[in-house]
Parts: structure tokens; C-alpha cells; sequence
């Protein structure tokens, strides 16, 4: 029987069938940070288990972290109870931690695929909902609660149920201006987020462009979390073996060899069947942005903020009071809004070829004056953090923990957006956009280059126009 290559991940983890459609899976990797994973594991020891294999468990601070250089647990001080109790519990236990300061350390998305923690074929969970981004790397990945990561700590297995199948063809030439990490607000836009069940998504046939096909890191950004607990991913090739490579915790010598030819095995059969499918022609997209507080909530840059009387029937209500959340009128342009903030590199948008790529946005050019920018790179190993006196990886550079004002917006790329993640500090817009105020509003962008000519105009710009 043909099967998909998330069918091959999945039957290849099942360990038992426990009936009315739910399986007990092995988890291959757990990574914890510092907010979901310190509590989990402090719960798991209060509840008298101990971590089942502490050898497929690693962690790293970076969520109630500064990003300050120099920083320490002490920095932030609301975050130093979390950091330390998890260095205790990972030190007990045997548990990898990337602490502070050493090599490896860095956002818990970005420091998998870069370290080959995240290998093709391999089952992952984290307390996060970016999760999916290793997805880009061939692996099946899920975002989790509190409740199934503790039950993973004890057990190293998960409960769950095989959700359907969902396969995107991102077809066409992208036009100047665009880079991969654009297909997914499209793709959301398109196959409608906030569904209670959402399909697994599989990822396929990039766009072409020259500036994607050799760095998988584009990839993990595409299949980020727009789709939270339900996993994208993308079929393994040789550029992903490629990128892993020599990386630190990739098998090496014959175990690379077999791991290798077992990767080969994994892409889809031919004749493999989905549930759904779907097609975009990335040529006719224009740049991404959020206007509201939801991924779905994307239009064109170039295109007015939707009016909620003209929406369906069912989102009228969300729709207004995302925009009353976000500060903006409806039937007005979103281009040129102002932005106060501007943060380059997010939790899944912060390795180093992404910071080059806005690099060569704002190469002789200058920021406007009365815009605060934050640029950071998502791994403190050799390469990122021997760059410069910037800021340290976190995944806490967001506008609660930086200062902004509740009246500020904040521009950044697809990184948490919504208005429960922004605090009382800001609003973000995501590019795609991301926004701040009241609590916090912002445009989200998942474009790499977008928030850089945010920047440099002072307000939501179209990057093709600079």
C-alpha cells in the first residue's frame, strides 16, 4: 500500500492501538525551555516520576530570558526562579541543558535543525507552538500542552490521534521582493486557520527560487506555527542531508551512511493518496501581512484592512475586535502605518541566513529616527554569537521584555502575535507582519526582508517598492 512520508514516521513510532482512533507514540526527542519545560519537569518529580530517557531530552533557556549581551538568569528577574530550578532537574536527571552562555544555546526552534537534534523521520515535542517548524527538516513534530509533556517526561510517548493529510504545491517563479518563508501566510490564508481539527500539512514543490532550495533553516520557517499542534513538514533531499551534515549531534562515520539511505526511503510514494489538496501560485502572490490577532488574519501589503461588515457571518465579531485590538480602520490602507518597534529575527526567523537576508535589505540605508530596532540571531554557538555586541538569542525578544509602550506598535516577522502573547506592553503587526498596543498590537511578517524596510521607512512598507 503507497504511503505518505508522515504515514512512514507515524507507523514506524506507533508502540500500541488503543482503540476509538488514538495510538500511544514513542517521542524521539523532547526539548524544554525554560517556561513550559521547567514547570514540566518540576511537576513530573512533585508527581513522583522521574524522565524515561534522559538521553533523547534536551533543553535551553530562552523564553523569561534578556537578550541583553552579557545577561544572565538574574537579568530578568521573573525568569531567574524558572532558569534555575530547570538547571537543578536537568543536572539530577542527566538531561542535556544549552545554559546561558554556552555553545548551543538559543531558541528552542532554531538550536534543533542547526545542532541535527531534529533529524529526518524522527517524532518531536516541545511545550510550544512553533513545534512544527522542525517539520521542515522531515521530521513529524508537535507543539504540546502541560499535561502531555509531563506524561512524556515519565514515559517518552505520546497519546494522540492520526490526523488527516493535507498536501500544498507552491507552484511558480516568486517575484522580486519575495523569499520562501512568504508561502505560509498564503497558505493560511487559503486553507483557512482556526478550525478546531486541523489536517497535517504536507509542504511540497517550493516556489522557484534560487535563494531556498539549499538551506533547509527556509524550510523549518515555512512549516512554523501557523499550524500549532497540527505538523507540516517537508520531504527530506539532499540539500537537508547536506545541511546536517558535520553539525554537532548528526550521526557521524557508517551510522551517517545508514541514516542516510534509511532518509532516502521516507519521501511519499508516487501513488501516495491525501485527504486535501491544494496549489498556489506563488507568482501571484504579493508580500504578506497580519492585520488582526490571528494567523488568518493575512492580507497582501498592498491591499486595504478588511471590513468586518463585508466578512462571513461567523467572523464579523473576531474580526472587529481584532482590528479595535490593533488600532485600525477598516477600508483603509495598511501600507504606511506607522511602526515604533521593529524586531529582526524571531522565535523561527533568526538564523543566520535570515538575518543576512534583511542585511541585504538595509545595506546604505538607515532606519527612520524614531524607530527602536532589535535585531538577534536564533543560536548562540560559534558563528552567531562571534558576530558582534548585539543582542543574545531568546525567544523573549518581544516587546513585553524589551520596553516598548502600550501605545507602541511593533513590527517583527512571524513570531507570537497575538494579543495574548504581546502582554501589556505592545501591540504586533507580522510581516507576513506583527503589531503592539493595549495590550500590545502588531503586524506579523513571515518575509525575512519586511520588517527591515518597516525600519527604514518608519511604517508598514512594501519591500518591492525599495
Amino acid at each position: 500500500m503507497a504511503k505518505t512520508l508522515f504515514d512512514k514516521i507515524w507507523d514506524s513510532h506507533v508502540i500500541t492501538d488503543l482503540g476509538n482512533g488514538f495510538v500511544l507514540l514513542h517521542i524521539d526527542r523532547l526539548l524544554l525551555h525554560d517556561l513550559s519545560g521547567a514547570r514540566a519537569l518540576q511537576e513530573a518529580v512533585e508527581k513522583g516520576y522521574t524522565p524515561a530517557q534522559p538521553r533523547l531530552i534536551y533543553g535551553t533557556p530562552d523564553h523569561a530570558i534578556s537578550t541583553a549581551p552579557g545577561r544572565t538568569e538574574k537579568t530578568f528577574p521573573p525568569g531567574e526562579p524558572l532558569i534555575r530550578n530547570m538547571r537543578a532537574a536537568t543536572a539530577k536527571y542527566g538531561i542535556r541543558l544549552f545554559d546561558l552562555g554556552q555553545d548551543g544555546n538559543g531558541i528552542v526552534h532554531i538550536i534543533g535543525p542547526e545542532l541535527a537534534l531534529t533529524l529526518p523521520g524522527t517524532t518531536l515535542i516541545c511545550g510550544d507552538s512553533h513545534t512544527c517548524t522542525h517539520g521542515g527538516m522531515g521530521a513529524l513534530a508537535f507543539g504540546v500542552g502541560s499535561s502531555e509533556l509531563v506524561h512524556a517526561l515519565a514515559t517518552q510517548t505520546m497519546v494522540q490521534r492520526k490526523p488527516k493529510r493535507l498536501r500544498v504545491h507552491f507552484e511558480g517563479k516568486m517575484p522580486p521582493g519575495r523569499d520562501a518563508q512568504g508561502h505560509d501566510p498564503a497558505s493560511d490564508r487559503r486553507c483557512r486557520h482556526g478550525g478546531r481539527h486541523r489536517p497535517c500539512r504536507r509542504v511540497c514543490r517550493l516556489a522557484r527560487s534560487g535563494a531556498c532550495r539549499s538551506r533547509d533553516g527556509s524550510r523549518s520557517a515555512i512549516s512554523r506555527s501557523r499550524w500549532a499542534r497540527a505538523p507540516a513538514w517537508w520531504r527530506p533531499t539532499t540539500s537537508t542531508f547536506d545541511y546536517l551534515n558535520g553539525r554537532d549531534f548528526a550521526p557521524k562515520g557508517a551510522m551517517w551512511d545508514r541514516a542516510v539511505a534509511h532518509w532516502r526511503t521516507l519521501p511519499s510514494d508516487p501513488d501516495a493518496e491525501f485527504d486535501r489538496e491544494h496549489t498556489i501560485d506563488m507568482s501571484k502572490v504579493a508580500p504578506q501581512i497580519t492585520w488582526g490577532t490571528s494567523p488568518e488574519h493575512v492580507i497582501a501589503v498592498d491591499r486595504p484592512i478588511p471590513d468586518p461588515t463585508t466578512g462571513p457571518e461567523d467572523k464579523r465579531a473576531a474580526w472587529t475586535a481584532a482590528l479595535q485590538y490593533q488600532g485600525l480602520e477598516p477600508g483603509k490602507p495598511i501600507e504606511g502605518t506607522k511602526v515604533d518597534w521593529v524586531f529582526i529575527g524571531s522565535c523561527t526567523n533568526s538564523r543566520i541566513s535570515d538575518l543576512r537576508a534583511a542585511a541585504a535589505v538595509a545595506k546604505g540605508r538607515h532606519k527612520a529616527a524614531h524607530v527602536h530596532g532589535l535585531d538577534r540571531a536564533g543560536l548562540g554557538a560559534r558563528e552567531a554569537r562571534g558576530r558582534g555586541r548585539g543582542p543574545r538569542p531568546a525567544c523573549s525578544a518581544t516587546p513585553a521584555s524589551n520596553g516598548a509602550s502600550p501605545a507602541a506598535r511593533c513590527a517583527s516577522p512571524p513570531t507570537a502575535s497575538a494579543c495574548r502573547r504581546a502582554s501589556a506592553a505592545s501591540r504586533p503587526p507580522t510581516a507576513t507582519s506583527s503589531a503592539a498596543r493595549a495590550p500590545a498590537r502588531a503586524p506579523i511578517s513571515p518575509a525575512r526582508r519586511w520588517p527591515r524596510a518597516a525600519a527604514i521607512k518608519g511604517a508598514i512598507a512594501d519591500v518591492r517598492k525599495l
